[in-house]
């Protein structure tokens, strides 16, 4: 496509021509011309001063960005456990046989596309799908599929589409702190103003409160040492980056609890001293950007961000938001500090940490958005009263996504220390076999284990609680996690790209009934090697639900066992070299030899 369609020099503009804007940059044009050629690669490199292959490295990276045509409608099935336990492959088989179109590939008149993508967010209100990666379709049905394919036939925008198709609910089951009551626009800030800024992160250190985005740093910490680094500037920066498969309780928070996310965001301003925040908002939550832009403007009209706010002189903060372009990886704060820089999503190397040199190089803080959400009430009502709610190690509450076989799907949010299975029954599980807590980077537990509890100090949680019943194939759930996390690393490192898609081959070979005992095996020794090895946490936790399901429901795995000395397509040769390069040892061959 001709890149002088669209008027470039203007969206330049409104981005300063800046190059660390250059994800937002791209994201912008393929909204308008649908993929990126590389004619309009070339002409954005030259605009910015950048090379080409910076550009075409930095767009080949990300999963919605495309630089081949993928039709005037791109559909992508969610290919979460949830989402195929409720029909996702069946009716994606259905469009393609309706509308003639092979999967993954784009139909000859260049009509449509029909792919998958990980998640959509959506896991309780599924099957979900992404149109044209901006609009959503939840709780799909034949009869809507039809409807679909019809449509996408006629040529109807899909912003045309039923309204109803696109509704996304709340679903709040259970309420507590960050769910329940709010408080009013302004007091948190007004809290926070009246203590001081040190007097605020005093309170907060008090309140022991916990990162709720799964790696679980003390707030009040992090905030601290950014506080103490040396620079004139500073950031604060909100990761909505839900990309964990089974979470979407921040989904919630900004869809109807965005003032006491950004509230929290501007308390985290005035103690660390920064003028400037960011929120790093999915790809998948892009129809959240007008209704969270809508917000932001009020809070300006109503003196809570921009300059001298609520008449403190001096007090000046303003957010903005990036939309992400579909990459799990961005969830972990430094690879989303190099997207919103403009660059591949590719993790650091640490230290320094970002507290000390985060975005464009100066001190920033990076916090989830539950945590910000609870910032603001600990503001309101103390650090005391917070850790009154909670454990003694784990103050407080968390919002649970809870998906799969449960009667009431939704987000519940429970003091920490509440039991597994509390949770279960407030959900309607039946028959339970497993949970998988945390999303597939977390912990798979059994029923043995249902007397557990949430908390940093036993169960550590992310969010998510995906609920399997007896029915289920837990292969088959560690199948697509495997799949998930081959997908998904960013191939930095070779222990994780290649090891990720060595654990995926060995699930595949497993699936098709030609896998015997060692496999097993080596699927044990390719977790320890990858868990040590690995550049980032991606890796090292990609196989934490496969661990947990061989070890408490190997019965799921030996019925694909079978032996056979010959497996057609497995190529010996190139197995040993792909798990030496992964692992630079030659010690894991030996159990690869034995399925010669």
């Amino acid at each position: 496509m001709n890149p002088n369609a669209l008027d470039l020099d203007s969206l330049l503009a409104r981005h300063q021509r800046a190059p660390h804007r250059l994800v937002q940059i791209l994201r912008e044009i393929q909204a308008q011309q649908l993929w990126l050629s590389r004619d309009t690669l070339s002409a954005v490199a030259s605009a910015l001063h950048l090379s080409l292959a910076h550009v075409e490295g930095v767009a080949g990276f990300y999963r919605f960005f495309h630089d081949q045509p993928v039709g005037q409608y791109r559909v992508l099935f969610s290919d979460n456990i949830t989402d195929r336990m409720l029909g996702s492959q069946e009716m994606l088989r259905h469009l393609c046989h309706v509308l003639k179109v092979e999967p993954h590939t784009m139909r000859a008149d260049g009509r449509v596309s029909v792919s998958t993508t990980s998640c959509t967010g959506m896991c309780d209100q599924g099957p979900a799908a992404l149109i044209n990666h901006h609009q959503l379709v939840t709780r799909l049905s034949p009869g809507r599929i039809e409807h679909m394919a019809a449509l996408i036939e006629a040529q109807v925008p899909a912003t045309q589409w039923p309204g109803e198709w696109s509704r996304v609910d709340d679903q709040i089951r259970l309420a507590n702190v960050k769910l329940g009551l709010q408080p009013a626009p302004g007091h948190g800030i007004a809290a926070a103003l009246a203590r001081g800024p040190q007097a605020m992160l005093d309170d907060l250190k008090r309140s022991k409160l916990r990162g709720r985005g799964g790696a679980g740093y003390a707030t009040g910490t992090k905030w601290q040492l950014c506080r103490n680094a040396r620079s004139d500037t500073r950031y604060v920066v909100c990761n909505a980056d839900e990309g964990e498969p089974g979470t979407f309780k921040d989904r919630v928070l900004l869809t109807s609890y965005a003032d006491t996310v950004f509230e929290g965001m501007t308390i985290a301003g005035l103690v660390v001293g920064a003028r400037q925040g960011l929120v790093y908002l999915r790809g998948e939550y892009r129809y959240l950007l007008e209704p969270l832009q809508a917000t932001l403007a009020q809070r300006r009209q109503q003196g809570l961000l921009g300059l001298a706010i609520q008449g403190q002189a001096g007090f000046d903060f303003d957010i903005e938001i990036h939309v992400g372009a579909g990459a799990y990886v961005c969830g972990e704060e430094s690879a989303l500090i190099e997207s919103l820089e403009g660059k591949r999503g590719t993790p650091r190397i640490r230290p320094p940490f970002p507290v000390e040199c985060g975005y464009l190089d100066r001190p920033t803080t990076v916090n989830n958005v539950e945590t910000f959400s609870a910032v603001t009430h600990i503001a309101v009502h103390s650090g005391a009263w917070w850790t009154g709610i909670g454990t003694a190690q784990s103050t407080g509450t968390k919002i649970h996504a809870v998906s799969g076989d449960c009667e009431r799907p939704g987000v519940y949010e429970y003091p920490f220390g509440t039991r597994i299975g509390r949770i279960l029954e407030d959900c309607g599980a039946r028959d339970t076999q497993a949970v998988q807590v945390g999303g597939p980077s977390g912990v798979c537990l059994s029923a043995l284990e249902f007397g557990r509890r949430i908390g940093f100090e036993d169960v550590h949680t992310a969010g998510a609680f995906m609920v399997f019943d007896r029915s289920r194939d837990m292969f088959d759930v560690a199948h697509n996690f495997a799949h998930f996390f081959a997908h998904e690393s960013c191939g930095f490192c070779t222990p994780c790209r290649v090891g990720t898609e060595l654990v995926l081959r060995r699930m595949d070979k497993l699936k098709r009934g030609y896998g015997s005992s060692d496999d097993i095996q080596v699927l044990y020794e390719l977790d320890k090697l990858m868990h040590g090895a690995t550049h980032c946490g991606l890796g090292a936790t990609a196989c934490n639900s496969l661990r947990d399901t061989i070890a408490k429901f190997r019965p799921s795995y030996e019925q694909h066992l079978k032996s056979l000395h010959f497996v057609p397509g497995f190529d010996m040769d190139a197995e040993l070299s792909q798990a030496r390069l992964a692992t630079g040892r030659d010690d894991v061959g030996a159990h690869l030899e034995t399925l010669a």
